[in-house]
Parts: C-alpha cells; structure tokens; sequence
C-alpha cells in the first residue's frame, strides 16, 4: 500500500491579478530538498504530471503543480487578460503563496515558455530548469499560429476546427490530446494566450534568454521534432539535450517512462556548474 506521504494534496488559491480574480487549483506536496514546480503546457492540466509520485528517484522531493489561469480547475475572471506575462505573474504569485523561495521548473511547450520567461524574471530563484518542447524560437508556433493562419470570430468554433486539425496529425498522441481539449481550456482563453505565445516567439529573443541563464539546464523533445534548427546549438553551448522515442510534442502522453527518466536522471545527476559566460 503507497505511503500517504506519496499523495500530492489538492489546494486552492485565490488572487487578484491585475483586474481580473483568479483562483488557482493546484496540487501540493510537502517534502525535503529544493521543491520541484510544474507547469503545464496549453490544452493540458496539472495532473499531467500527478505521477511524479510514482518515480523512486522524487521520492520525498516537494511538489508543486497548478492549473494556469483559463485551464483545468483554475478559474478567472476576465479571459481576455491573459497572456505570457499574466501568467508568469500567476507564477510568481502561487509560489510566494506556497512559501517557495528555490525551485527546479519542469515545463511543458506553453508552461516551458512560462517558466523561461519567470526563469528570466528570478534568476536567482531557478536551481534548473527542464524545458518539454517550450517556445524558443518562431517555429515551435505550430500549433498557436494557427489563431492567425486559421482564424475565426467565434472562440468556440476556432477551439472546435483547432480540436479537429489537431486530431487528424500524423503525429503521436495528437488524438489523444485533442479528445480532452474542450474540458481542459475556456474557449475565450485561447486567442489571447495564443496571441502571446506567438509574438513572444517571434520577437522576444527566447533562445538567447535560455541560453543566457546560468543554471542547469535541459531541454526535451520527442523524436518527431528532430529536426528543430536549434538542438545543435544548444548541444553546443552546455544545455543538456534529451530526444523521447516514440513522441512528438506530448511525451508526457506518448512515452511518460522515458520522459520521468530523463526529467530523474537530469535533477539527479552530478552537480553541475552554469557554463562559464560566452
């Protein structure tokens, strides 16, 4: 029978964020060592990464995850306030809320680009960073291009035609995901999240603010997405690069063993020092 010490703990947390109310639905564990926060990426939730608890090499590690604001459980009340910064803003305020101070980030494509942007914000605060498919550049805008190349005036009808170009992709898990995608995102959070995302990757220089923090740092995708132009210069330049077999942008959903030994293996490994200034 698991120890009750492996339960992650469900908690609410209400915010004012600027005009809009919030109140965060998060899962909690207690524990020792440096708190581990996961952030979930768009169209996903906080129980993506609810079996943290069954991976030996966490054990006892603190754990925080949470819904982003328009997702999951997570409500807020004005949708069209959100953006990347809004949520980074979100982040900084759970994690005050929770008295986190020092913290690994694990990150997933929307919740990666968050985490860079918070990473950027307290650099001090970030002990490592995971970086699942996160936005570094404007190719990764693959899926939330789409709300300018596929645009539509009703957010429920775009998030429904989104739900179904996604579903037909020749790329793993993409079924899966789209099957969930209407109970996990408030159709009205979906343009103006995907708006930001879009002109964060195109103007907000996010490789060179990746490669600029100087913490550990690796960087995760599945083998569908080899040929991003940048895995050779982030090899190249100390980031530690790790390709999932048999995945495409959901490892998580498509090969959760390879990716929780990656995201072990990388937190438990020799201490690792931040490259030396370029």
């Amino acid at each position: 029978m698991a120890d009750n010490r492996d339960k992650l703990e469900g908690f609410t947390l209400p915010l004012a964020i600027g005009g809009a109310q919030v109140e965060i639905a998060g899962l909690y564990r207690a524990g020792t060592g440096i708190p581990l926060v996961f952030l979930h990426g768009f169209g996903s939730t906080k129980e993506d990464y609810a079996d943290v608890v069954h991976q030996d090499g966490l054990a006892g590690r603190p754990i925080l995850a949470y819904d982003a604001p328009g997702c999951g459980a997570t409500t807020c009340s004005d949708l069209a306030a959100l953006s990347i910064p809004f949520l980074v803003t979100a982040a900084e305020r759970t994690l005050r809320a929770r008295r986190i101070g020092r913290y690994h980030l694990i990150g997933h494509s929307m919740g990666g680009l968050t985490a860079l942007m918070l990473a950027a914000r307290n650099p001090g605060a970030v002990a490592g960073f995971v970086n699942i498919e996160g936005n570094l550049a404007p190719e990764d805008c693959f899926l939330s291009r789409q709300i300018i190349t596929h645009a539509h005036d009703e957010p429920a009808e775009f998030l429904a035609r989104f739900a179904g170009r996604v579903a037909g992709s020749r790329y793993y898990a993409s079924s899966l995901y789209a099957a969930s995608l209407p109970h996990k995102v408030r159709a009205a959070a979906v343009q103006p999240i995907f708006e930001s995302m879009v002109d964060l990757s195109d103007h907000g220089g996010l490789l060179e603010r990746f490669l600029a923090l100087r913490v550990p740092k690796m960087f995760m995708y599945g083998r569908q997405n080899n040929s991003l132009s940048y895995l050779t210069r982030l090899a190249g330049e100390g980031v530690h690069v790790a390709e999932i077999a048999h995945s495409g942008h959901f490892p998580m959903y498509s090969n959760p063993p390879a990716m929780w030994s990656s995201i072990t293996g990388f937190l438990n490994g020799p201490a690792r020092q931040p490259a030396p200034p370029r």
